[in-house]
């Protein structure tokens, strides 16, 4: 098992009015602990603009898509936006024909020029698509250029040239396309080099050398090559590797001058995290870490940037806002008709969609786990759930605990305990509980994430005090063939066999540290 010790060193925790944070990178002594956000921000790309920095991470089929995170020091970050509303073109983005998990959105490619954002991304079986934005925060508009450019690397030149690398790991053909100043078509391509297993490539200049870095999946390894012209020729060096911190990121600029690395490292069941890293140059070739510990991502770092405050994203929610907190996404498009902060102010309602299961639900409201252990809670008020209605929460991905509220043929409600493992051959039920009375009308539910232990579990309470374990514990797990190809999730979910049903109201959700 990759069970990286850079990605589970302690963090100080500190309460907060909305219960405890999970997990502090920044130690508030000048120092950070690797990684600065301890959950699943896969294929991380990071520039700077001013003083401000700004992380774009893959999304898949979660709407809205394209996460936009940003941060003063590369240690306390914030959601920033999302680029893309809705997934379009594809049936498969409203769940159709057994839905889009471990497809949509995938490694980003983020870059500023003349006071515009752009972002290079190819959603699955599409064309590449370019976004394209004056403020950070939105709106994005994008044009679909002409080819399917696999995990593109936009570049723009000291002249302002715009190009497009794309590196396809099957045989390590690395292309470079030509785009027209705009940036909305492709005028040429070239293949430009051959780097065995590549991938994941990102582009930067420095000193007259152009960098070309690129992760070899097949051995979770990250390499970076230089020339003197993007068209080569160019020399190629291993950097660094999961044992050491990571197999897939590049390097951003501070603003002094000098550079900081960011790499992606498979961390076991919370996923894929992002760590950062302090570099140093040896004859123009960057090497991670420092000079007394070279080659290596530090577990513990000095901050690029000292003096910022402590930041991370919402996890806490009331829903007592007009619109869903920067957290929560969807597991596809959403069918909007279908749930409310405005029916009942102060919840959000769910109505239940029509499925079968909780795999083929619409409308399953998720957000990312946080390692190394925690508690999602939520309050729920039963009154709107009606016969054959399955609604609950719990977690999501490779296993889905689902802790759900059935409504009986005869007004009277049950708990459930169903586990859910998602095979090659399709999901696959374990009822772990079948029908545990509940006469209340509120009740709490919970689900524990032990991403040390590869375990979680789920509980219940009527008073939201005295807590009743249910179903026994289940394993976690990161999976790229089957699951979503994200770590864990917690989910809010509502549906019905049958057409009709009633619905669920949320009160509030709070995530916390769990001890060990």
């Amino acid at each position: 098992m990759r069970r990286a010790v850079l990605g589970l060193a302690t963090a100080v925790v500190l309460a907060s009015s909305a219960g405890a944070q999970v997990w502090r990178s920044d130690q508030g002594d000048g120092s950070y602990v690797n990684p600065p956000l301890n959950a699943d921000y896969p294929d991380p790309d990071i520039i700077r603009v001013g003083e401000n920095f700004y992380f774009a991470s893959t999304t898949f089929a979660n709407v809205p898509g394209l996460t936009l995170l940003t941060s003063k020091d590369l240690v306390n970050w914030d959601i920033l936006s999302h680029l893309v509303p809705k997934l379009d073109d594809l049936p498969l983005y409203d769940l159709a024909k057994g839905g889009a998990y471990r497809k949509g959105i995938y490694a980003p490619s983020l870059r500023y020029r003349d006071g515009v954002f752009y972002v290079a991304v190819t959603p699955v079986d599409q064309n590449t698509r370019i976004y394209s934005a004056r403020d950070p925060k939105g709106p994005w508009t994008h044009v679909e250029l002409n080819k399917e450019a696999f995990d593109p690397a936009l570049f723009f030149d000291d002249d302002g040239s715009a190009y497009l690398a794309s590196a396809v790991g099957s045989d390590g053909t690395i292309t470079l396309h030509m785009l027209d100043r705009d940036a909305t078509r492709i005028e040429s391509s070239k293949v430009i080099y051959f780097n065995k297993g590549a991938e994941g490539s990102k582009i930067l200049k420095r000193k007259g050398f152009y960098y070309l870095f690129n992760s070899i999946p097949n051995r979770l390894g990250l390499t970076v090559s230089r020339a003197r012209s993007l068209f080569g020729p160019w020399e190629t060096r291993n950097q660094i590797d999961d044992t050491t911190g990571g197999h897939q990121g590049a390097l951003v600029d501070l603003p002094n001058g000098d550079y900081y690395g960011f790499v992606m490292l498979d961390a076991g069941s919370i996923g894929r995290v992002t760590n950062i890293s302090p570099i140093f140059w040896q004859d123009d070739w960057p090497v991670w870490g420092t000079p007394e510990a070279p080659g290596r991502v530090p577990a513990r770092a000095v901050k690029p940037i000292q003096g910022q405050p402590f930041g991370e994203p919402p996890s806490y929610d009331d829903f007592s806002g007009a619109t869903l907190g920067r957290q929560w996404q969807w597991n596809h498009n959403p069918v909007d008709r279908r749930w409310s902060l405005s029916e009942r102010p102060g919840y959000l309602r769910l109505h239940a969609t029509t499925a079968s299961d909780l795999w083929t639900a619409r409308n399953t409201l998720v957000q990312k786990a946080q390692g190394p252990r925690a508690r999602g809670t939520v309050k729920l008020d039963l009154a709107g759930i009606r016969p054959g209605d399955v609604c609950g929460f719990g977690t999501f991905g490779k296993y889905s605990a689902q802790l759900a509220v059935v409504g009986g043929k005869d007004g009277r409600n049950s708990l459930t305990m169903r586990l859910v493992e998602s095979t090659n051959e399709g999901p696959k039920t374990d009822v772990r509980a079948a029908a545990v009375p509940i006469r209340a009308r509120t009740l709490w539910l919970r689900a524990d994430t032990d991403f040390g232990k590869d375990i979680g579990s789920v509980g219940y309470s009527l008073d939201g005090k005295v807590w009743r374990d249910i179903g026994g514990t289940f394993p976690l797990e990161f999976a790229w063939q089957t699951g979503t190809f994200q770590g864990e999730q917690l989910a809010l979910s509502c549906y019905n066999p049958t057409m009709g049903g009633g619905y669920l109201d949320i009160d509030r959700f709070t995530l916390s540290p769990l001890a060990p």
